[in-house]
C-alpha cells in the first residue's frame, strides 16, 4: 500500500514539475536549491494553486469557471476528491498542516478574477494580492516546517510583492482579458482598453503609476527578506534566489521606462545566474538571514485588518 502511494505521489511531482517548468520558471530556476522533500513539496504546492488559478483563467465560459472554483472549494473543506490534482493538494494540506481556511482565501481571489475587473483603491489591491499571492507564501512556509506564528506575515509580504510585480508587468495582457488591476485611484480611472496601447496623453500618468507600485512592491520585498531567518537554514537561499528573480522584473522594466506595452518582461537564464551567485555572497554579510527580526511592520497589512480577513490577526498568523 505504502509503495503504491508512494508511486502516485511521484507520478504527481513529475506532472506538478511540467507545469512548474513551464510556468513559474523563477521558482523552477530556485528548486534544485531545496532539499528533495521541500523540493518535493513546493513543486505540488505550486501545481495545485497553478490548477486553481488556471480555472479562473482557462475556464470553457465564466460560468464554467465559477462552477469549477464552487466544485474545488467544496472538495478543500471536505477533505477528499477524485480529482487527482486536488487530491494531491489535499493530501499535501494534511501532511503540511496547512490551514483550509488559506487555501479558501486563494480560491475567493482567484474566483474574483471571474467577474469585471476594476480595481478601485490600494486597499484592494492588497487584499487581492494576499488573496492569490500572500496565501501561496503562506502555504509555503508550512510546506517547509515554518511553523513560526511569528513567521506568517513576512511570508505574506513576500507574496504579495510578487504579485504587485505581476500585476505591473502583465498591465497589457490582463487588459486583453478586460483587467485592470491598477487602482482607479492612481490612474484616472482608465479603461482597459486604454492601457492596451497607451495615448500620448497617459502616457506619463501610466508610467508614474507603475513606477509608484513597484517602490511599494519594495517595501513587501524587504519585508519579506527580514523573516527568511523563519526558513530552516536549506530553504532560504532557494526563496532569496527567487525573491530576487522577481524583483529584477521591476528593475528591467524600470530600464525601460516602464514602457510594458512593447514587449513582456522575463529574466533570462543567465541573469538568474548571476543574481543566484550575487545571493551566495550577500547572505554572508546579510543580518536578516540569520537572525530573527524584532517584529513586522504591521501597517504593511492595514488593508487586510477588516471582517473579510479578520482571521489573519488571529494567532495563527500574526505573534500577539
Amino acid at each position: 500500500m505504502q509503495k503504491q502511494l508512494n508511486v502516485q505521489t511521484n507520478n504527481n511531482d513529475l506532472s506538478a514539475e511540467k507545469v512548474l517548468a513551464s510556468k513559474g520558471k523563477s521558482f523552477y530556476w530556485a528548486r534544485w536549491l531545496l532539499s528533495k522533500k521541500y523540493s518535493s513539496r513546493a513543486t505540488r504546492l505550486y501545481g495545485l494553486c497553478r490548477y486553481i488559478d488556471d480555472l479562473g483563467d482557462e475556464g470553457l465560459s465564466i460560468e464554467a469557471s465559477k462552477a469549477s472554483l464552487e466544485e474545488v472549494k467544496r472538495s478543500i473543506t471536505c477533505g477528499f476528491s477524485n480529482n487527482k490534482i486536488l487530491a494531491d493538494g489535499i493530501s499535501l494540506i494534511d501532511e503540511c498542516s496547512i490551514d483550509k481556511s488559506i487555501i479558501i482565501d486563494l480560491i475567493a481571489g482567484v474566483q474574483s478574477d471571474t467577474s469585471i475587473v476594476r480595481i478601485n483603491s490600494n486597499d484592494k489591491l492588497i487584499r487581492y494580492c494576499y488573496q492569490v499571492a500572500g496565501t501561496v507564501g503562506l502555504m509555503m512556509s508550512k510546506a517547509l516546517d515554518t511553523h513560526d506564528k511569528e513567521a506568517y506575515p513576512f511570508a505574506i509580504d513576500l507574496g504579495i510583492a510578487m504579485q504587485l510585480t505581476n500585476i505591473c508587468r502583465d498591465v497589457k495582457a490582463d487588459a486583453l482579458m478586460n483587467r485592470r488591476y491598477i487602482p482607479s485611484n492612481l490612474i484616472n480611472d482608465l479603461e482597459p482598453i486604454a492601457l492596451i496601447e497607451p495615448l500620448a496623453k497617459d502616457v506619463h500618468l501610466i508610467k508614474k503609476t507603475l513606477q509608484n507600485l513597484f517602490d511599494y512592491a519594495e517595501l513587501y520585498y524587504k519585508s519579506g527578506e527580514t523573516g527568511l531567518s523563519y526558513l530552516p537554514l536549506q530553504a532560504r537561499l532557494s526563496i532569496l534566489v527567487a525573491a530576487r528573480i522577481y524583483r529584477e522584473i521591476g528593475r528591467k522594466l524600470k530600464k525601460r521606462d516602464y514602457e510594458y506595452w512593447h514587449e513582456r518582461i522575463f529574466v533570462t537564464r543567465l541573469s538568474k545566474f548571476f543574481i543566484t551567485l550575487g545571493c551566495l555572497f550577500s547572505v554572508l554579510y546579510t543580518v536578516h538571514f540569520w537572525r530573527h527580526p524584532k517584529g513586522h511592520v504591521r501597517a504593511l497589512h492595514a488593508a487586510l485588518h477588516n471582517q473579510s480577513f479578520e482571521h489573519l490577526t488571529s494567532a495563527r498568523v500574526y505573534a500577539n
